[in-house]
């Protein structure tokens, strides 16, 4: 079977508090889009977890996520048989896309339905925040409130028909950086998460894009002005708003025209600021896009 592990952008982040034990708390409105790597899984004579990648850099071991979700399954439910697992990645690494956790979601879908285990989704999902905070969302897809470190979700209605554009820089920046340069005490302002939340209900897509920030994005930029070129660029373009996503570096635009998305998608290849561009539209996993 072939599963699509798609990508997710925060349209909205904010750091809360950091807790005793070192982590964050957090509070994010998560979306996912029409971005994704392919999966494909079969079963096998040969025992064990067979890996390939069309990327050179991407470890095929215990390293990879994909990896260790089918291990935990195959572990639990005493699957002896052996797997083939073919991984084509499109979702930049260490973008902010949660590209790796979105694979792992992927690996335990398909090994839940190839193995006929049965579990729902919610039993999946409880098994998937052992191997990443991301992967209960990523399993679960469509517009969420994350809470907690990022597992407590909280399904929300499906954002208004959207398109969006998707700029990285050739750069990458790792969660480790994006905390380091963080100071919880000079956050002036946090993000309106609420009345986020409450323009999405009424389908207000300007409102929402209004409202977008996050707290990573100040210090980021300071280490990489071209996270600020990129978005002045979208914004140039006629973005309603643009925004790096997750820990960075990547960009995102969102648009209420494809001409503006597209017009500004090739000026921004055009500028060479953006290793990837992607122009794309939201995912909801409701079913209901809202193409026009």
């Amino acid at each position: 079977m072939q599963l699509r592990a798609l990508a997710k952008i925060n349209l909205g982040l904010d750091v809360v508090r950091k807790r005793e034990d070192g982590y964050h708390e957090v509070r994010m409105i998560m979306q996912t889009i029409q971005m994704y790597d392919l999966l494909k899984i079969d079963k096998c004579s040969e025992p064990g977890i067979h890996l390939t990648t069309n990327l050179p850099y991407v470890p095929c071991d215990e390293r990879n996520l994909v990896y260790k979700a089918a291990k935990l399954l195959m572990d639990e439910f005493e699957i002896r048989q052996g797997v083939t697992m073919n991984l084509k990645k499109f979702i930049p690494v260490s973008a902010g896309m949660a590209g790796g956790s979105s694979d792992a979601a992927a690996a335990l879908v398909g090994m839940n339905r190839l193995f006929g285990l049965k579990l729902s989704m919610e039993e999946l999902m409880k098994r998937g925040v052992t191997i990443g905070a991301d992967v209960p969302y990523c399993i679960m897809r469509g517009t969420a409130l994350a809470e907690g470190i990022g597992e407590i979700l909280t399904p929300l209605s499906p954002v208004p028909f959207c398109y969006v554009l998707i700029g990285k820089p050739g750069i990458n920046v790792s969660t480790k950086t994006a905390y380091e340069n963080l100071n919880l005490s000079q956050i002036q302002q946090h993000p309106k998460i609420d009345s986020m939340i409450d323009a999405i209900q009424a389908q207000d897509l300007k409102g929402m894009a209004g409202l977008m920030e996050n707290v990573f994005e100040p210090g980021i930029i300071r280490e990489y002005p071209v996270v600020q070129k990129i978005k002045d660029l979208m914004l140039e373009g006629g973005a309603l708003n643009a925004m790096m996503s997750g820990s960075g570096p990547t960009v995102f635009g969102i648009f209420d025209s494809r001409r503006k998305m597209e017009k500004t998608a090739q000026k921004l290849r055009e500028s060479h600021l953006a290793k990837t561009v992607f122009a794309t539209k939201v995912f909801n996993v409701r079913g209901n896009t809202n193409d026009k």
